[in-house]
């Protein structure tokens, strides 16, 4: 059942679903939720039957303030940094979990995944939750485990029908999901590149970030082989997909190309969309192009790298584990 996210009375009934202990998928600036309440974890357990999601694989739990935040996690000086500069926004903070809360969301770690969206829309329905009784939202991205994540309502419907209540928000505006940083430790690690930059989050840190160890959390969106198509998908550098296009000749063999640039030539059978030079809008567009010319019915999609630089991590990071598959 999709409803208006922007009707107020739409929200109110979301913020009833979820009190009841049932899922709503809602919008975040980023991609689609797919929500329960973090409290319950017989209510969590419901995302992870739906997704298909390993219960070892930790959720984020969205809240819509600091102080609601402090419910499920101690915020740490590192963590504090992070919340005062990008809350709400696209970055959460993995951080102590209080414990005996949101175990479920959790994966039974000692730590917790949390962010506060910048969405109004979700910003609106965490409001009424806790209104209603509901102190935070875990969700995940509202579609099957591993595939490519949702930025529209439709695309959420199309993962699991009509009867799940969505809030629909419209395209979502950044496009992949947030950066993950892990601030449970005496050195801060980037676990999952987002929009905003490593410089600019090491800037408010004003310490170097770490990567991702063997010790690190497990954090969501951080397997090998993540937000995949039916179809194989294959990361390719640029004169390598210009060669093999050329080499292709007159014979498209059900593929799909995404890039900057295509040459000349190319089977009139290939079905292209072009990337854009600006990596926020790459970002934006990723999934929604990702799925598109997977519901074309293609066997392989070939996708240019994206050029290199930090701006670019984000978009990165999602192909490189679309292709892992």
């Amino acid at each position: 059942m999709r409803l208006d996210g922007r009707d107020a009375a739409a929200v109110a009934d979301a913020a009833k679903h979820l009190a009841a202990g049932e899922l709503v998928a809602f919008p975040t600036e980023t991609v689609y939720g797919l929500g329960a309440r973090a409290d319950d974890d017989a209510a969590v357990a419901k995302i992870f039957a739906l997704k298909g999601r390993p219960t070892g694989h930790p959720l984020i739990v969205h809240v819509a303030d600091r102080a609601e935040a402090e419910r499920f996690g101690v915020i740490s000086p590192l963590a504090e940094r992070l919340v005062e500069a990008f809350w709400p926004g696209p970055v959460t903070v993995i951080v102590r979990r209080v414990p005996g809360a949101a175990a479920a969301a959790a994966a039974g770690q000692a730590t917790i995944g949390l962010r506060c969206p910048a969405h109004p829309i979700a910003h609106a329905l965490l409001v009424a939750a806790r209104a209603a009784g509901v102190p935070g939202v875990a969700a995940p991205s509202a579609n099957r485990f591993g595939r490519i994540s949702p930025t529209t309502a439709a695309h959420v419907i199309e993962e699991f029908g009509e009867d799940l209540l969505v809030l629909d928000g419209g395209a979502a505006q950044l496009g992949i999901e947030s950066a993950i940083v892990d601030c449970s430790r005496d050195r801060p690690a980037l676990l999952r590149p987002g929009v905003l930059t490593r410089e600019r989050i090491e800037a408010v840190l004003g310490s170097p970030l770490a990567g991702a160890d063997i010790a690190a959390p497990r954090a969501p969106g951080t397997l090998e082989a993540h937000y995949a198509p039916r179809a194989k998908l294959r990361l390719m550098p640029t004169q390598m997909l210009r060669t093999a296009l050329e080499v292709l000749g007159s014979d498209p063999l059900k593929l799909a190309v995404y890039s900057r640039s295509v040459p000349s030539g190319v089977a009139t059978g290939v079905r292209h969309r072009r990337m854009p030079a600006r990596p926020e809008q790459a970002a934006h567009e990723l999934f929604a192009v990702l799925r598109e010319l997977d519901s074309t019915g293609v066997h392989l999609i070939w996708v240019e790298e994206p050029p290199p630089g930090p701006e670019w991590d984000g978009v990165r990071d999602r192909l490189s584990r679309a292709a892992a598959t």
